[in-house]
């Protein structure tokens, strides 16, 4: 896809000073301010681009994208739902994910079927969005610097979304079963609501949380309006993630507890296929976390083995 100045939003002003006029990039930022960028003297050069910006490039290559996006689902890779789609879409252009923002769950599986080329049968169903952020842990978190209102972009939708959990869930009364769950990692305040000031938002503190937040990657999920890029965590960690908090799972949420047995098996047959190297240097980052760390770890391993057998795993593996 060919990019330009068409593509950039916002627009531009010109300013007079000391006898010159000179012009400026300007965008309203998502918590209302505006921001100027200095783009040069009033010349035949800069007057150029200016005339470029708003041209067709911008209608006519979102316009693609989305051909693009229509023709790869069709082809077999893995769509969102329309209605996840928008909620994310949403939250990617208020700049959740440049503050730090990552999706997680089932979700970032789907992404990772589209980066592998492959389609699983199970373990891909969900009706909730689950959202995670470093928090107050600035060591794991990107552009730190960004600023962005959730809870303003989430009203913007206006789906019917309420807050509850103290701020850390938003729940959906027409649909029970459609939340917004956000996440961060679990620090000396114990699991209480934290206030993330980035976000503007809490976000519910969970063990083990930040092994998966951990130096994440970008990756593309499809819905029939188009591409969305998000940051997702890295497999290798998303694998030994799902059976770290397996066994914290409570009994009624043994459904849960078994698909994190399937994304984990799933992950798991391609990745030692693919690159175990990579798998075996995860497994040995998270089982030399601490006593608790490698507990929930071989009792998710022993669960993941009685399951799926006939996958080979500890051979595989060799551990």
């Amino acid at each position: 896809m060919r990019r330009s100045v068409a593509l950039v939003p916002g627009g531009f002003v010109k300013k007079h000073d000391k006898g010159r006029h000179y012009w400026y990039y300007q965008k309203k930022q998502p918590d209302g301010k505006v921001q100027q960028v200095f783009v040069g003297p009033d010349d035949a050069k800069t007057r150029a681009l200016i005339d470029r910006h708003g041209a067709a490039d911008a209608t006519q290559g979102q316009a693609a994208l989305q051909k693009l996006a229509q023709a790869t689902i069709a082809l077999g890779c893995s769509e969102i739902p329309l209605k996840h789609g928008r909620v994310i879409g949403r939250l990617l252009d208020h700049g959740f994910f440049n503050a730090g923002g990552l999706l997680v769950g089932t979700h970032a599986f789907l992404a990772y079927q589209n980066m592998f080329g492959v389609r699983w049968d199970a373990g891909a169903f969900t009706v909730d969005l689950d959202f995670a952020h470093a928090g107050k842990n600035i060591s794991l978190a990107i552009a730190r610097n960004v600023q962005v209102d959730t809870a303003k972009a989430i009203d913007s939708l206006e789906m019917g979304f309420i807050p509850v959990m103290s701020g850390t869930t938003y729940k959906k009364p027409d649909e029970p079963d459609f939340d917004l769950d956000f996440l961060t990692t679990f620090g000396r305040s114990g699991d209480a609501p934290q206030f993330v000031p980035a976000l503007n938002l809490s976000m519910q503190p969970l063990k083990f949380m930040e092994f998966s937040l951990e130096a994440p990657m970008k990756a593309t999920l499809l819905y029939r309006n188009g591409p969305l890029v998000v940051n997702i965590p890295r497999p290798e960690r998303y694998v030994w993630h799902k059976l770290i908090v397996y066994g914290e799972r409570p009994r009624e949420q043994r459904t849960k507890a078994n698909k994190d047995l399937i994304q984990a098996a799933c992950l798991l047959d391609y990745l030692l296929e693919n690159d175990g190297d990579l798998v075996r240097e995860s497994w040995a980052n998270a089982s030399s976390r601490g006593p608790g760390w490698n507990q929930r770890l071989r009792q998710g391993w022993d669960a993941l083995n009685a399951k799926f057998a006939a996958q080979r795993f500890i051979e595989r593996l060799g551990v």
